[in-house]
């Protein structure tokens, strides 16, 4: 906001500033692209025995009557004499199935209703007993009499014929007999078999079906004609053929047997992936159809990188297959290692590297040997600069409780190995405490337990990597083995109630055991080790960095409009102690680009851009209550931070992070918390436009009010007694209209700030 007379056109702008706005440009001018695709014709594919309907706008092939299949690639002969157990005809029948459709006929000694031969049961026919003594009498066994003008005639039943090879005959006192005709054994079909028990007779049926593997495009059945042979059937039983392998998502066929009945084809994922779940293999079944697989192939993801005490990365944000992070050392670490970068492996986790930053002006390797004497390697960085050293000795013995030593000294030493050779009485345990004061003014202490009366015992114990022991065996033959007990208590000061006790026994034969325990992070622990044999003990201190914190558990939320108000749950001390949490504010499109351990433009005032981020907020550890709640711009300070308005028209991202900070050690762990869009303008500063636009329009009104009147003085001129009381009220109005533009721009620019 200018300053000055140029306050009083800001409201006035603002006033007119939708006059001046150009109108939106509607949106029915815009073209789309038009994608013409063809549309198969399914009419044209439908089978011969099929017929083309219109389904709820839909072309769909329907097998006709008689016939089943899915209406394209097959329809076959439905066996109507199949339903109902053979009871479609009715009782006393006999079924005979044909190409698309059937007939019946009535057993010997029944007739049908309609005195026809066949028929089909669609009119209410049934067959009807008939009256042996009035026909069947008359004709002979097997054959029946059909009445004739004037006479009557007999015939042989149905799978009957005369044997002198007429069609009829007349009883005359002669025996004539009806011999059964027979067809003998039905035909065999290629890759088929029969299904079900059949007779020889006339009118019998075959019923064939294709063998596992083959499927049928033609007639199934065989009849007995009455000419003693068979109706061969059009039954043809062809390979089924299941055509190409389905495609798998990130997966490729890696073997293709074939592509007919068990035939398999396998899939492996393609590089970047790995299987999920599911079945390599699809197998050709007997429907033409691929079982499975139901593979999933899932991109290798190796998810957070490795953390690496002292050290900052550079990562891209990748965590897919073959992603590098990279470390370097942080001011006043050093390098220890064969390479400075992480990758993603295969099996979805970061390659362990021996990449080590170690405390500059330090001492490490800390070891005992001759039984009384230590060494250690000095990295100070400044080789014969004189250091000075603090040792505090403390002697007990286990077996004389009243036993006791406290004895405290100092060297100094230039040296990068230096050796101590310390005066100690045979058959007591001591701790050492040596301590070195660096430029930084950091005390380090490292507890060590010296027995003096045991030489086959073991010396030389290094501390490795926080969690692994390693010293030298005084071996005291060939494939000896010594039986080694490990005893920790670990506690942290920052958790009184914390309590770590594990026990690990070691048998070993190895000259120089190296091995390495499942501790706590962030723990002092207190090592008792006994060699049983001997009974030989030695005291070791051990402390565990912390790593990072848990993730923040929130509750992640996207708003468009006013910033929400945020619930803040309390994290475990679970990898060290939780020392902060930081409420973190960038613009929405730096989100992909924050680094959790980044500390740049840490404060709100420090900003010189409208581009960087910073911290609204910051509580102590202590001072957290579970599920608080947190309110986005409410201009307090929450510890050093100041939690400053959002500004109107940006959008927002939000992180919650957690800090540990423990034995100069600072670890961290961040979560996305919530998302804010199209910020609107607060009904406050809505409120004070509005009074000032009416204040501005008022002075304008009052403005042209005066500028008229005076015209009119101008041409008649008042008497003087007048022109005094009319200035007077002149002046006290426009004192009034001016004082009231004044509250309203300054009530206005508070609540802008």
């Amino acid at each position: 906001m200018s300053s000055g007379g140029g306050r009083a056109g800001g409201p006035l702008l603002l006033l007119l500033l939708p006059l001046l706005l150009p109108l939106p440009v509607p949106c029915a001018g815009r073209r789309r692209a038009i994608v013409t695709r063809s549309v198969p014709d399914i009419c044209a594919t439908c089978h011969i025995h099929a017929t083309c309907h219109q389904i709820e706008g839909k072309s769909v092939c329907i097998c006709n009557y008689g016939f089943v299949g899915n209406g394209r690639t097959h329809c076959q002969d439905k066996d109507e004499c199949q339903i109902g157990a053979n009871k479609i005809c009715g009782n006393h029948t006999l079924c005979h199935n044909t190409h698309g459709s059937f007939y019946c006929v009535c057993l010997d000694g029944y007739r049908a209703s309609n005195n026809n031969k066949t028929f089909i049961p669609n009119d209410g026919t049934n067959c009807t007993d008939i009256d042996e003594c009035e026909e069947s009498g008359l004709c002979g066994h097997n054959a029946r009499c059909v009445n004739t003008e004037g006479s009557y005639k007999c015939y042989c039943n149905d799978g009957y014929k005369l044997e002198n090879g007429e069609l009829y005959f007349h009883p005359d006192g002669n025996t004539v007999s009806c011999k059964e005709i027979g067809c003998g054994s039905p035909p065999e079909m290629k890759h088929g078999y029969i299904v079900g028990n059949y007779s020889l007779v006339q009118g019998s049926t075959v019923h064939y079906e294709c063998q596992e593997g083959f499927y049928r495009n033609e007639g199934k059945f065989s009849y007995c004609t009455a000419n003693e042979t068979w109706e061969p059937a059009t039954l043809s039983c062809e390979d089924v053929d299941c055509g190409v392998p389905p495609s798998i998502l990130n997966a490729s066929p890696a073997s293709i047997s074939g592509t007919t009945y068990r035939s398999e084809v396998t899939y492996n994922c393609v590089h970047g992936y790995l299987i999920a779940s599911g079945n390599q293999t699809a197998v050709c079944n007997a429907r033409a159809q691929w079982d499975g697989p139901d593979l999933v192939c899932k991109e290798i993801d190796c998810g957070k990188p490795l953390l690496i005490p002292h050290t900052t990365i550079t990562w891209n944000n990748s965590t897919t297959l073959q992603s590098k992070v990279y470390y370097q050392c942080k001011e006043g670490y050093y390098f220890i290692g064969d390479k400075n970068f992480s990758e993603c492996t295969i099996d979805q986790s970061w390659e362990n590297i021996t990449y080590m930053c170690k405390e500059e002006e330090l001492f490490s390797n800390l070891s005992i040997f001759n039984e009384t004497c230590v060494k250690w390697q000095s990295k100070t960085g400044t080789l014969g600069v004189q250091k000075t050293y603090t040792f505090h000795i403390l002697g007990q013995r286990w077996d004389e409780k009243t036993f006791s030593e406290d004895v405290i000294f100092n060297i100094s030493t230039g040296e990068e190995n230096p050796k101590v050779c310390l005066d100690l009485n045979s058959g007591s345990n001591y701790a050492v405490n040596i301590t070195t004061i660096s430029s930084k003014n950091i005390t380090v202490s490292v507890m060590v337990s010296i027995q003096t009366k045991v030489k086959e015992a073991f010396n030389n114990v290094l501390i490795l990597n926080d969690t692994c022991l390693k010293w030298r065996r005084n071996v005291r033959g060939t494939d000896v083995e010594d039986r080694y007990s490990f005893h920790f208590q670990g506690q942290r000061w920052y958790q009184k109630d914390f309590f770590h006790e594990l026990t690990i026994e070691l048998t070993t034969d190895k000259q120089a055991p190296e091995v390495c325990f499942d501790l706590q992070p962030g723990t002092n622990y207190s090592v008792n080790i006994s060699m049983v044999a001997l009974n030989f003990s030695l005291l070791v201190s051990m402390t565990t960095q912390i790593t990072d914190p848990p993730f923040p558990d929130v509750e992640f939320v996207a708003v468009k409009g006013p910033a929400p108000l945020l619930r803040l749950q309390k994290a475990e001390d679970q990898n060290g102690p939780i020392s902060f949490y930081q409420v973190i504010v960038l613009p929405l499109g730096l989100q992909s680009t924050f680094i959790c351990d980044s500390f740049a433009a840490a404060t709100f005032f420090s900003n010189t851009t409208d581009v960087k981020g910073y911290v609204a907020a910051e509580f102590r550890a202590k001072d957290v209550a579970d599920n608080m709640s947190i309110a986005l711009g409410d201009r307090h300070y929450y510890g050093k931070f100041y939690n400053a308005p959002l500004k109107l028209g940006e959008e927002y991202c939000v992180f919650l992070r957690i800090i540990s900070e423990w034995n100069k050690v600072r670890t961290q762990s961040c979560a996305v918390w919530a998302q804010i869009k199209n910020l609107p303008p607060t009904p406050q500063y809505m409120t004070a436009v509005g009074l000032g636009s009416v204040a501005a329009v008022c002075l304008i009104l009052f403005l042209s009010f005066l500028a008229a009147r005076s015209y009119l003085h101008s041409t008649v001129r008042p008497p003087p007694a007048a022109v005094a009381c009319e200035a007077v009220h002149l002046s006290a109005t426009i004192g009034m209209a001016q004082a009231g533009v004044t509250s309203s721009l300054l009530e206005t620019e508070n609540v802008s700030l």
